[in-house]
Protein backbone atom coordinates (compact mmCIF):
# COMPACT_ATOMS: atom_id res chain seq x y z
CA UNK A 1 0.00 0.00 0.00
CA UNK A 2 2.69 2.73 1.05
CA UNK A 3 4.69 2.26 -1.63
CA UNK A 4 2.05 2.86 -4.09
CA UNK A 5 0.99 6.21 -2.70
CA UNK A 6 4.65 6.69 -2.10
CA UNK A 7 5.03 6.47 -5.87
CA UNK A 8 4.27 9.96 -7.28
CA UNK A 9 4.69 11.78 -4.15
CA UNK A 10 8.09 13.48 -5.14
CA UNK A 11 7.31 14.75 -8.80
CA UNK A 12 6.01 17.71 -8.64
CA UNK A 13 6.83 20.89 -6.45
CA UNK A 14 4.72 21.93 -3.26
CA UNK A 15 1.92 23.52 -4.39
CA UNK A 16 0.80 27.08 -2.95
CA UNK A 17 -0.50 28.20 -0.48
CA UNK A 18 -0.86 25.11 1.61
CA UNK A 19 2.07 22.77 0.70
CA UNK A 20 3.94 25.78 1.20
CA UNK A 21 2.65 27.05 4.03
CA UNK A 22 2.76 23.83 6.21
CA UNK A 23 5.55 22.48 4.82
CA UNK A 24 7.32 26.18 6.13
CA UNK A 25 5.93 25.55 9.48
CA UNK A 26 7.77 22.02 9.33
CA UNK A 27 10.44 23.88 8.20
CA UNK A 28 10.31 26.47 10.53
CA UNK A 29 10.53 24.09 13.42
CA UNK A 30 13.71 22.52 12.33
CA UNK A 31 15.29 26.19 12.06
CA UNK A 32 14.40 27.32 15.41
CA UNK A 33 14.87 24.00 17.37
CA UNK A 34 11.38 25.16 18.97
CA UNK A 35 9.23 22.05 18.37
CA UNK A 36 6.54 23.03 20.37
CA UNK A 37 5.84 26.33 18.46
CA UNK A 38 4.61 26.23 15.10
CA UNK A 39 5.65 29.21 13.67
CA UNK A 40 4.45 31.30 10.06
CA UNK A 41 7.69 33.18 8.93
CA UNK A 42 8.74 33.86 12.56
CA UNK A 43 5.50 34.75 13.93
CA UNK A 44 3.05 32.06 16.52
CA UNK A 45 0.43 30.05 14.14
CA UNK A 46 -1.90 28.60 15.94
CA UNK A 47 -4.61 28.22 12.69
CA UNK A 48 -3.73 24.19 13.12
CA UNK A 49 -2.22 22.03 15.82
CA UNK A 50 1.21 20.59 15.91
CA UNK A 51 1.07 16.84 14.60
CA UNK A 52 1.73 17.55 10.70
CA UNK A 53 4.75 19.42 11.41
CA UNK A 54 6.27 16.97 13.74
CA UNK A 55 5.46 14.50 11.18
CA UNK A 56 6.81 17.05 8.20
CA UNK A 57 10.06 18.04 10.72
CA UNK A 58 11.32 14.14 11.40
CA UNK A 59 10.54 13.22 7.78
CA UNK A 60 13.04 16.49 6.77
CA UNK A 61 15.37 15.47 9.14
CA UNK A 62 15.78 12.04 8.41
CA UNK A 63 14.80 12.13 3.93
CA UNK A 64 16.66 15.38 3.57
CA UNK A 65 14.48 18.72 2.25
CA UNK A 66 12.38 17.48 -0.91
CA UNK A 67 9.08 17.14 -1.84
CA UNK A 68 8.57 13.03 -0.91
CA UNK A 69 9.55 13.85 2.91
CA UNK A 70 7.26 17.36 2.75
CA UNK A 71 4.44 14.83 1.95
CA UNK A 72 5.31 12.32 4.53
CA UNK A 73 2.27 13.02 6.78
CA UNK A 74 -0.30 13.33 4.67
CA UNK A 75 1.03 9.89 2.90
CA UNK A 76 1.42 8.24 6.57
CA UNK A 77 -2.24 9.51 7.13
CA UNK A 78 -3.61 7.70 3.85
CA UNK A 79 -1.86 4.51 4.91
CA UNK A 80 -3.13 4.78 8.22
CA UNK A 81 -6.79 4.97 7.14
CA UNK A 82 -6.39 1.91 4.08
CA UNK A 83 -4.92 0.03 6.53
CA UNK A 84 -7.09 0.57 9.37
CA UNK A 85 -9.84 -0.48 6.65
CA UNK A 86 -8.45 -3.45 5.29
CA UNK A 87 -7.83 -4.74 8.87
CA UNK A 88 -11.45 -4.38 10.00
CA UNK A 89 -13.03 -5.61 6.91
CA UNK A 90 -10.93 -8.85 7.09
CA UNK A 91 -11.12 -9.60 10.79
CA UNK A 92 -15.01 -9.01 10.33
CA UNK A 93 -16.17 -9.60 7.05
CA UNK A 94 -13.47 -11.30 4.86
CA UNK A 95 -10.35 -11.18 3.37
CA UNK A 96 -11.54 -10.98 -0.22
CA UNK A 97 -13.92 -7.78 0.64
CA UNK A 98 -10.99 -6.43 2.69
CA UNK A 99 -8.57 -6.99 -0.12
CA UNK A 100 -11.22 -5.40 -2.54
CA UNK A 101 -12.33 -2.55 -0.15
CA UNK A 102 -8.44 -1.24 0.31
CA UNK A 103 -7.75 -1.82 -3.47
CA UNK A 104 -11.15 0.44 -3.97
CA UNK A 105 -9.86 3.10 -1.23
CA UNK A 106 -6.33 3.48 -2.63
CA UNK A 107 -7.25 4.05 -6.46
CA UNK A 108 -9.85 6.46 -6.23
CA UNK A 109 -8.40 9.43 -7.35
CA UNK A 110 -9.77 11.88 -4.50
CA UNK A 111 -8.13 9.83 -1.63
CA UNK A 112 -4.54 9.32 -4.02
CA UNK A 113 -4.13 12.71 -4.37
CA UNK A 114 -5.08 13.79 -0.96
CA UNK A 115 -1.96 11.15 -0.13
CA UNK A 116 -0.03 13.73 -2.43
CA UNK A 117 -1.20 16.80 -0.83
CA UNK A 118 1.27 17.95 1.82
CA UNK A 119 -2.09 19.38 4.14
CA UNK A 120 -3.55 18.37 7.20
CA UNK A 121 -6.59 16.98 5.72
CA UNK A 122 -5.56 13.17 5.05
CA UNK A 123 -3.73 13.09 8.18
CA UNK A 124 -6.78 13.56 10.07
CA UNK A 125 -9.05 11.98 7.71
CA UNK A 126 -6.79 8.74 8.17
CA UNK A 127 -7.00 9.54 12.26
CA UNK A 128 -10.48 9.62 12.36
CA UNK A 129 -11.31 6.15 9.81
CA UNK A 130 -8.85 4.71 12.50
CA UNK A 131 -10.66 6.01 15.37
CA UNK A 132 -14.47 4.96 14.15
CA UNK A 133 -13.20 1.37 13.14
CA UNK A 134 -11.15 1.05 16.63
CA UNK A 135 -14.17 1.86 18.38
CA UNK A 136 -16.44 -0.42 16.09
CA UNK A 137 -14.20 -3.41 16.73
CA UNK A 138 -14.44 -2.77 20.61
CA UNK A 139 -18.33 -2.57 19.99
CA UNK A 140 -18.08 -6.55 18.34
CA UNK A 141 -15.48 -7.50 20.56
CA UNK A 142 -17.75 -7.27 23.23
CA UNK A 143 -20.86 -8.36 21.73
CA UNK A 144 -18.63 -11.67 21.02
CA UNK A 145 -17.60 -12.06 24.39
CA UNK A 146 -13.82 -11.50 23.58
CA UNK A 147 -11.31 -8.74 25.32
CA UNK A 148 -12.23 -5.16 24.54
CA UNK A 149 -10.94 -3.14 26.70
CA UNK A 150 -7.28 -2.55 24.91
CA UNK A 151 -9.48 -1.93 21.44
CA UNK A 152 -11.63 0.98 23.42
CA UNK A 153 -8.97 2.29 24.32
CA UNK A 154 -6.85 2.26 21.71
CA UNK A 155 -9.63 4.24 19.75
CA UNK A 156 -9.50 6.61 22.69
CA UNK A 157 -5.60 7.24 21.99
CA UNK A 158 -6.08 7.96 17.90
CA UNK A 159 -9.60 9.98 18.94
CA UNK A 160 -6.39 12.24 20.78
CA UNK A 161 -4.12 11.71 17.53
CA UNK A 162 -6.64 13.77 15.44
CA UNK A 163 -7.38 16.40 17.71
CA UNK A 164 -3.50 17.02 17.65
CA UNK A 165 -3.86 16.45 13.51
CA UNK A 166 -6.66 19.09 12.92
CA UNK A 167 -8.30 19.89 15.90
CA UNK A 168 -12.15 19.12 17.39
CA UNK A 169 -13.37 17.29 14.04
CA UNK A 170 -10.56 14.57 15.15
CA UNK A 171 -13.15 13.98 18.17
CA UNK A 172 -16.93 15.18 17.24
CA UNK A 173 -16.62 13.49 14.12
CA UNK A 174 -15.99 9.92 14.45
CA UNK A 175 -18.23 10.47 17.85
CA UNK A 176 -21.37 11.83 15.43
CA UNK A 177 -20.68 8.81 13.70
CA UNK A 178 -20.40 6.29 16.54
CA UNK A 179 -23.35 7.58 18.23
CA UNK A 180 -25.81 7.59 15.12
CA UNK A 181 -24.54 4.28 14.28
CA UNK A 182 -25.35 2.79 17.49
CA UNK A 183 -28.99 4.49 17.59
CA UNK A 184 -30.37 3.31 14.09
CA UNK A 185 -28.69 -0.26 14.98
CA UNK A 186 -30.52 -0.82 18.05
CA UNK A 187 -27.53 -0.62 19.98
CA UNK A 188 -27.97 2.59 21.88
CA UNK A 189 -27.13 1.19 25.39
CA UNK A 190 -23.53 0.83 24.05
CA UNK A 191 -22.94 5.13 24.09
CA UNK A 192 -22.51 5.09 27.86
CA UNK A 193 -20.82 2.22 27.18
CA UNK A 194 -18.59 3.62 25.20
CA UNK A 195 -17.40 6.41 27.45
CA UNK A 196 -14.71 5.16 29.75
CA UNK A 197 -12.31 6.80 32.10
CA UNK A 198 -9.23 5.05 31.46
CA UNK A 199 -9.71 6.02 28.25
CA UNK A 200 -10.39 9.83 28.93
CA UNK A 201 -7.11 9.56 30.46
CA UNK A 202 -5.34 8.23 27.30
CA UNK A 203 -7.13 10.77 25.29
CA UNK A 204 -5.98 13.66 27.53
CA UNK A 205 -2.74 11.88 28.04
CA UNK A 206 -1.90 11.93 24.33
CA UNK A 207 -3.81 15.37 23.31
CA UNK A 208 -3.88 17.64 26.20
CA UNK A 209 0.13 18.45 27.10
CA UNK A 210 0.46 20.89 24.00
CA UNK A 211 -2.35 22.53 24.78
CA UNK A 212 -1.90 22.96 27.76
CA UNK A 213 1.62 24.57 27.15
CA UNK A 214 0.40 26.82 24.44
CA UNK A 215 -1.84 28.39 26.89
CA UNK A 216 0.72 29.05 29.50
CA UNK A 217 3.36 30.43 27.19
CA UNK A 218 0.00 32.50 25.47
CA UNK A 219 -2.52 33.89 27.34
CA UNK A 220 -5.65 33.80 24.91
CA UNK A 221 -4.28 30.49 22.73
CA UNK A 222 -7.43 28.76 23.81
CA UNK A 223 -9.96 31.49 22.46
CA UNK A 224 -8.15 31.89 19.81
CA UNK A 225 -7.63 28.11 18.96
CA UNK A 226 -10.63 26.98 19.99
CA UNK A 227 -13.51 29.22 19.90
CA UNK A 228 -12.57 31.19 16.84
CA UNK A 229 -10.91 28.81 14.56
CA UNK A 230 -13.79 25.98 15.48
CA UNK A 231 -16.97 27.69 15.85
CA UNK A 232 -16.78 31.21 15.09
CA UNK A 233 -14.91 30.08 11.45
CA UNK A 234 -17.28 27.22 11.21
CA UNK A 235 -20.69 29.85 11.19
CA UNK A 236 -19.08 32.74 9.88
CA UNK A 237 -19.49 33.72 6.19
CA UNK A 238 -16.46 35.80 5.34
CA UNK A 239 -13.92 33.49 3.95
CA UNK A 240 -12.87 32.33 0.78
CA UNK A 241 -14.12 29.27 -0.80
CA UNK A 242 -17.63 29.46 -0.89
CA UNK A 243 -19.89 27.37 -2.19
CA UNK A 244 -23.73 25.95 -1.70
CA UNK A 245 -24.88 23.38 0.47
CA UNK A 246 -25.01 20.73 -2.21
CA UNK A 247 -21.34 21.11 -3.06
CA UNK A 248 -19.64 17.80 -1.80
CA UNK A 249 -21.92 15.37 -4.00
CA UNK A 250 -20.20 16.51 -7.56
CA UNK A 251 -16.97 16.88 -5.69
CA UNK A 252 -17.31 13.09 -3.80
CA UNK A 253 -19.38 11.53 -7.25
CA UNK A 254 -16.41 13.43 -9.98
CA UNK A 255 -13.19 12.49 -7.68
CA UNK A 256 -14.22 8.91 -7.31
CA UNK A 257 -14.64 7.96 -11.06
CA UNK A 258 -14.50 5.67 -12.26
CA UNK A 259 -15.58 3.70 -9.31
CA UNK A 260 -18.94 5.26 -9.49
CA UNK A 261 -20.49 3.50 -12.91
CA UNK A 262 -19.34 -0.20 -11.26
CA UNK A 263 -21.04 0.76 -8.12
CA UNK A 264 -24.58 1.97 -9.47
CA UNK A 265 -24.60 -0.77 -11.98
CA UNK A 266 -24.13 -3.42 -9.65
CA UNK A 267 -27.25 -1.65 -7.57
CA UNK A 268 -29.15 -1.42 -10.54
CA UNK A 269 -28.17 -4.99 -11.91
CA UNK A 270 -29.95 -6.43 -8.60
CA UNK A 271 -27.77 -9.93 -8.26
CA UNK A 272 -29.80 -12.57 -6.00
CA UNK A 273 -29.95 -12.23 -2.71
CA UNK A 274 -26.52 -14.09 -0.95
CA UNK A 275 -26.64 -17.07 1.67
CA UNK A 276 -26.83 -15.28 5.18
CA UNK A 277 -23.84 -13.88 6.08
CA UNK A 278 -21.44 -14.26 9.25
CA UNK A 279 -20.54 -10.16 9.31
CA UNK A 280 -21.98 -8.97 12.27
CA UNK A 281 -25.20 -7.00 11.97
CA UNK A 282 -25.02 -3.09 10.87
CA UNK A 283 -21.59 -2.87 9.57
CA UNK A 284 -23.04 -1.67 5.80
CA UNK A 285 -25.31 0.82 8.12
CA UNK A 286 -22.17 1.59 10.08
CA UNK A 287 -20.95 2.84 6.32
CA UNK A 288 -23.75 4.43 5.21
CA UNK A 289 -23.91 6.50 8.85
CA UNK A 290 -20.39 7.30 8.17
CA UNK A 291 -20.58 8.95 4.79
CA UNK A 292 -24.03 11.22 5.66
CA UNK A 293 -22.87 12.35 9.10
CA UNK A 294 -19.63 13.38 8.04
CA UNK A 295 -20.95 14.93 4.74
CA UNK A 296 -23.77 16.36 6.40
CA UNK A 297 -21.45 18.06 8.94
CA UNK A 298 -19.20 19.64 6.55
CA UNK A 299 -22.02 20.97 4.49
CA UNK A 300 -23.47 23.25 7.52
CA UNK A 301 -20.74 26.21 6.66
CA UNK A 302 -20.61 28.29 3.48
CA UNK A 303 -16.95 28.24 3.46
CA UNK A 304 -15.77 24.28 2.16
CA UNK A 305 -12.84 22.67 0.30
CA UNK A 306 -12.62 19.25 -1.38
CA UNK A 307 -10.21 17.81 1.18
CA UNK A 308 -12.54 18.61 4.23
CA UNK A 309 -14.48 15.30 3.10
CA UNK A 310 -11.51 12.92 2.60
CA UNK A 311 -12.83 10.63 5.97
CA UNK A 312 -15.60 9.75 4.23
CA UNK A 313 -13.74 7.70 1.38
CA UNK A 314 -13.44 4.82 3.29
CA UNK A 315 -16.62 3.97 4.07
CA UNK A 316 -17.38 5.03 0.29
CA UNK A 317 -14.89 2.49 -1.08
CA UNK A 318 -16.25 -0.05 1.54
CA UNK A 319 -19.43 0.02 -0.17
CA UNK A 320 -18.06 0.18 -3.47
CA UNK A 321 -16.37 -2.78 -3.19
CA UNK A 322 -19.28 -4.96 -1.18
CA UNK A 323 -21.30 -4.39 -4.26
CA UNK A 324 -19.33 -5.10 -6.64
CA UNK A 325 -18.07 -8.44 -4.91
CA UNK A 326 -22.00 -9.19 -4.35
CA UNK A 327 -22.40 -8.59 -8.11
CA UNK A 328 -20.10 -10.58 -9.34
CA UNK A 329 -20.18 -13.44 -6.48
CA UNK A 330 -16.06 -13.52 -6.91
CA UNK A 331 -16.44 -14.85 -10.49
CA UNK A 332 -14.43 -13.72 -13.62
CA UNK A 333 -17.43 -12.09 -15.21
CA UNK A 334 -20.41 -9.30 -15.12
CA UNK A 335 -19.12 -6.66 -12.04
CA UNK A 336 -15.79 -8.73 -11.87
CA UNK A 337 -14.65 -7.95 -14.82
CA UNK A 338 -15.84 -4.72 -14.84
CA UNK A 339 -13.77 -4.55 -10.98
CA UNK A 340 -10.59 -5.62 -12.45
CA UNK A 341 -10.91 -3.14 -15.46
CA UNK A 342 -11.66 -0.48 -13.41
CA UNK A 343 -8.99 -1.03 -11.30
CA UNK A 344 -6.80 -0.60 -13.75
CA UNK A 345 -8.24 2.26 -15.01
CA UNK A 346 -8.41 4.59 -11.96
CA UNK A 347 -4.83 3.39 -11.25
CA UNK A 348 -3.47 5.15 -14.02
CA UNK A 349 -5.93 7.78 -14.06
CA UNK A 350 -4.51 8.48 -10.61
CA UNK A 351 -0.86 8.46 -11.96
CA UNK A 352 -2.12 10.36 -15.25
CA UNK A 353 -3.90 13.38 -12.75
CA UNK A 354 -0.79 13.78 -10.62
CA UNK A 355 1.17 14.16 -14.21
CA UNK A 356 -1.14 16.71 -15.10
CA UNK A 357 -0.62 18.78 -12.11
CA UNK A 358 3.10 18.64 -12.92
CA UNK A 359 2.66 19.77 -16.54
CA UNK A 360 -0.20 22.79 -15.90
CA UNK A 361 0.53 24.11 -12.20
CA UNK A 362 2.65 26.86 -12.91
CA UNK A 363 2.58 28.70 -9.38
CA UNK A 364 5.60 27.07 -7.53
CA UNK A 365 8.10 29.98 -6.61
CA UNK A 366 10.97 27.02 -7.63
CA UNK A 367 12.31 28.71 -10.55
CA UNK A 368 13.26 31.82 -8.15
CA UNK A 369 15.98 29.84 -6.06
CA UNK A 370 18.76 29.82 -8.54
CA UNK A 371 18.64 33.55 -8.10
CA UNK A 372 17.91 34.43 -4.84
CA UNK A 373 20.47 31.73 -3.98
CA UNK A 374 23.50 33.33 -4.58
CA UNK A 375 22.82 37.21 -3.57
CA UNK A 376 21.81 35.48 -0.17
CA UNK A 377 24.98 34.13 0.31
CA UNK A 378 26.28 38.05 -1.17
CA UNK A 379 24.60 39.30 1.90
CA UNK A 380 21.60 40.70 -0.14
CA UNK A 381 18.04 41.19 1.90
CA UNK A 382 14.91 39.98 0.57
CA UNK A 383 11.84 41.68 1.25
CA UNK A 384 8.29 40.56 0.57
CA UNK A 385 5.92 43.35 -0.85
CA UNK A 386 1.80 42.94 -0.01
CA UNK A 387 1.83 38.92 -0.32
CA UNK A 388 3.78 36.06 1.59
CA UNK A 389 5.45 33.86 -0.48
CA UNK A 390 4.33 30.43 1.47
CA UNK A 391 7.06 28.23 -0.34
CA UNK A 392 10.29 30.22 -0.89
CA UNK A 393 11.58 29.84 2.39
CA UNK A 394 11.28 25.96 2.21
CA UNK A 395 13.34 25.84 -1.07
CA UNK A 396 15.79 28.24 0.40
CA UNK A 397 15.88 26.88 3.52
CA UNK A 398 15.71 30.50 4.85
CA UNK A 399 17.96 30.92 8.18
CA UNK A 400 15.49 33.85 9.11
CA UNK A 401 12.10 35.10 8.65
CA UNK A 402 11.68 37.70 5.79
CA UNK A 403 10.44 41.24 6.30
CA UNK A 404 6.51 42.02 4.59
CA UNK A 405 5.14 45.26 3.65
CA UNK A 406 2.10 45.68 3.30
CA UNK A 407 -0.93 47.53 5.15
CA UNK A 408 -1.37 46.02 8.22
CA UNK A 409 -3.67 48.72 10.05
CA UNK A 410 -6.40 48.30 7.24
CA UNK A 411 -9.48 47.68 9.33
CA UNK A 412 -10.37 45.47 6.65
CA UNK A 413 -7.59 42.99 6.93
CA UNK A 414 -9.58 40.89 9.83
CA UNK A 415 -12.03 40.03 7.81
CA UNK A 416 -10.44 37.94 4.59
CA UNK A 417 -9.03 34.58 5.20
CA UNK A 418 -5.58 35.08 3.28
CA UNK A 419 -1.61 35.29 4.23
CA UNK A 420 -1.88 38.87 5.60
CA UNK A 421 -4.90 37.09 7.66
CA UNK A 422 -2.81 34.53 8.66
CA UNK A 423 0.08 36.98 9.50
CA UNK A 424 -1.68 39.62 10.95
CA UNK A 425 -3.65 37.05 13.58
CA UNK A 426 0.33 35.59 14.26
CA UNK A 427 1.78 38.58 14.98
CA UNK A 428 -0.97 39.09 17.92
CA UNK A 429 0.86 36.57 19.93
CA UNK A 430 4.36 38.19 19.30
CA UNK A 431 3.95 42.08 18.92
CA UNK A 432 7.19 42.82 19.37
CA UNK A 433 8.60 40.24 16.60
CA UNK A 434 5.78 41.31 14.46
CA UNK A 435 6.80 44.87 14.74
CA UNK A 436 10.06 43.61 12.88
CA UNK A 437 8.91 41.76 9.68
CA UNK A 438 5.16 43.44 9.04
CA UNK A 439 6.04 46.54 8.00
CA UNK A 440 4.03 49.49 7.14
CA UNK A 441 4.02 51.25 3.82
CA UNK A 442 5.96 54.11 4.99
CA UNK A 443 8.66 51.75 5.92
CA UNK A 444 8.71 50.87 2.16
CA UNK A 445 10.66 53.96 0.55
CA UNK A 446 13.46 53.52 3.65
CA UNK A 447 13.96 49.63 2.62
CA UNK A 448 14.99 50.86 -0.82
CA UNK A 449 17.07 53.35 0.61
CA UNK A 450 19.12 51.62 3.38
CA UNK A 451 20.80 48.92 0.82
CA UNK A 452 22.82 49.19 -2.61
CA UNK A 453 20.68 46.02 -3.65
CA UNK A 454 17.50 44.53 -2.77
CA UNK A 455 15.55 41.60 -3.43
CA UNK A 456 11.61 41.91 -3.48
CA UNK A 457 9.03 39.56 -4.26
CA UNK A 458 5.50 40.53 -5.39
CA UNK A 459 3.14 39.83 -6.90
CA UNK A 460 3.07 39.95 -10.65
CA UNK A 461 0.86 43.34 -10.33
CA UNK A 462 2.79 45.05 -7.79
CA UNK A 463 4.34 47.58 -10.25
CA UNK A 464 0.46 49.42 -10.87
CA UNK A 465 0.76 50.57 -7.30
CA UNK A 466 4.84 50.75 -6.34
CA UNK A 467 5.71 52.54 -9.46
CA UNK A 468 10.00 51.55 -8.40
CA UNK A 469 9.30 48.42 -9.65
CA UNK A 470 8.00 49.54 -12.97
CA UNK A 471 11.69 51.36 -13.25
CA UNK A 472 13.03 47.82 -13.43
CA UNK A 473 11.82 44.18 -15.18
CA UNK A 474 11.58 41.87 -13.22
CA UNK A 475 14.50 39.11 -12.96
CA UNK A 476 12.09 36.30 -12.63
CA UNK A 477 8.04 35.66 -13.57
CA UNK A 478 6.09 32.92 -12.42
CA UNK A 479 2.29 32.39 -11.91
CA UNK A 480 0.94 35.67 -10.09
CA UNK A 481 4.87 36.45 -8.31
CA UNK A 482 7.30 38.07 -9.95
CA UNK A 483 11.07 38.59 -8.29
CA UNK A 484 13.06 41.91 -8.47
CA UNK A 485 16.30 42.91 -7.98
CA UNK A 486 16.88 46.27 -7.11
CA UNK A 487 19.88 48.35 -7.55
CA UNK A 488 19.57 51.64 -5.61
CA UNK A 489 21.57 53.98 -7.75
CA UNK A 490 19.48 52.96 -10.58
CA UNK A 491 16.39 53.51 -8.31
CA UNK A 492 17.54 57.09 -7.43
CA UNK A 493 18.39 57.90 -11.20
CA UNK A 494 14.81 57.37 -11.77
CA UNK A 495 14.02 59.43 -9.19
CA UNK A 496 13.89 57.44 -6.47
CA UNK A 497 14.49 60.14 -3.29
CA UNK A 498 16.75 58.74 -0.20
CA UNK A 499 17.96 61.51 2.63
Amino acid sequence: MFVWLLATAGWRPLAVPDEGRYAGVAWEMIRSGDWLTPTLNGLPFFHKPPLFYWITGISLQGLGQNMMAARMASLLGAWMGAVALWLFVRRWVGPQRALWASLVLLTQPFFYGGAQYANLDTLVAGCITATILMAVHAVLLDEHGLPYRAALWGAYALAGLGLLAKGLIGLVLPGGVLVLWLLVTGRWRRILWLLSAPGLVVFLGVSAPWFVAMQRLYPGFFHYFFIYQHFQRFMQTGFNNMHPVWFYVPVIVGLTLPWWPVWIWSWASRPEPEAPSARPQGLTALMWVWLFVIVGFFSIPASKLPGYVLPVLPALAFLMADAGLNRSRGKWAGAGRAMVVTLVASALLCVGLIGAVVRFDQHSTRPMVPVVQPLLKQGVPLLYLDEFAYDLPFYLRLPSPVPIVSDWDNPELPKHDNDQKELFDAGEFNPELASTLLLRPGQWHAWLCRYPRLMVVAPDDAARNHVELSWQAPQVVVKRKSLWVLDRAQLISHGLVCP
